[in-house]
């Protein structure tokens, strides 16, 4: 069923809509929220809600519960493969909680955290920007971090991290639904105008799981891995010092030494390597560089550093 949660006029009898799925069978009242689509550039989670809702659609006999899939929030980002909202020039997930009496993006995101809110478990699927690729991993601040991280495992990502600092976030969706009760995970993976589909496949297991867990998938489900996890560890960040075409020698998951080589910056003109780019302390890359063009000050790579004795 395909439910229109906000509807707002546009120019020449146009509608901007907001919808969802919902799936539901059973007698379970138990509520699973996916969420994608906040930025117009990030297309994994567009993957991701066809995997779910059509394996779903397959096995429905499995499934006892609800299911709300939410494919596209900022559907003109989208459309037209902005970030932010067209016309108006604004990050959608700086705009949360939103307002009944506000402008049109604030009664928009008001109408999403009013559908969204009661959910059991939401989960908000992200992919990075064009520049950098993420592993898949879940990011929650210090003060969620108790509740989420025994959901945040279920999930078959490989790295969950722990934000010291919430006060940036506060205007997220994320920050929104969690301090007003309902259970919400933030996903990030991949990279932008992209589909990583082994990514996808991998939350897609997650997803699964994570419904076993709630009871409300009686199928079977796959073996989800242990995530790194990264409580109070420091993570290194990896800029370039000169301009040109960054060429990585290393990849995602490789644990590094402090020095180690992970990559070049080349001068196409001169033919010259202009940096030779080294680890900045020890750790596993769990971000690197998608697009090869670089700046000074671009940022190459994140490590997480390893455990302290004691930890």
């Amino acid at each position: 069923m395909v439910r229109t949660i906000a509807s707002i006029p546009l120019a020449v009898h146009e509608h901007l809509m907001i919808q969802k799925r919902r799936i539901q069978n059973g007698h379970s009242k138990t509520r699973l929220s996916l969420v994608t689509g906040t930025h117009g550039d990030e297309l994994e989670g567009q993957y991701l809600a066809y995997m779910v809702g059509s394996f779903i659609d397959e096995h429905i006999e499995q499934f006892d519960g609800i299911l709300d899939i939410y494919p596209a929030l900022n559907p003109m980002g989208i459309d037209s493969i902005t970030r932010g909202i067209p016309m108006f020039d604004l990050d959608m997930n700086r705009v949360f909680p939103g307002t009944k009496d506000g402008t049109t993006v604030e009664v928009i995101c008001s109408s999403i955290i009013d559908d969204i809110a009661g959910s059991d478990v939401c989960v908000d699927v992200h992919s990075s920007n064009i520049f950098l690729k993420e592993i898949p991993q879940i990011r929650v601040s210090v003060p969620t971090a108790e509740t989420l991280m025994p959901y945040a495992k279920m999930l078959n990502v490989d790295f969950v991290w722990v934000h010291e600092s919430a006060t940036v976030l506060e205007s997220t969706l994320a920050h929104t639904l969690n301090s007003r009760g309902t259970k919400t995970l933030v996903v990030e993976m991949g990279v932008g105008m992209r589909i990583t589909k082994e990514y996808c496949r991998q939350l897609f297991d997650g997803i699964l799981n994570l419904m076993k867990e709630l009871g409300m998938w009686k199928g079977e489900t796959a073996a989800v891995r242990e995530p790194v996890l990264s409580i109070g560890r420091e993570v290194g960040f990896v800029n370039s010092d000169e301009a040109g075409i960054f060429v990585p020698c290393a990849d995602f998951g490789d644990n590094v030494k402090r020095g180690d080589h992970i990559g070049d910056v080349l001068d196409p003109l001169t033919s010259q390597v202009v940096e030779k780019v080294q680890a900045v302390c020890d750790g596993m890359i769990f971000t690197l560089r998608e697009y090869p063009v670089v700046y000074g000050g671009s940022l190459l790579a994140r490590i997480l550093q390893p455990k302290k004795e004691g930890e």
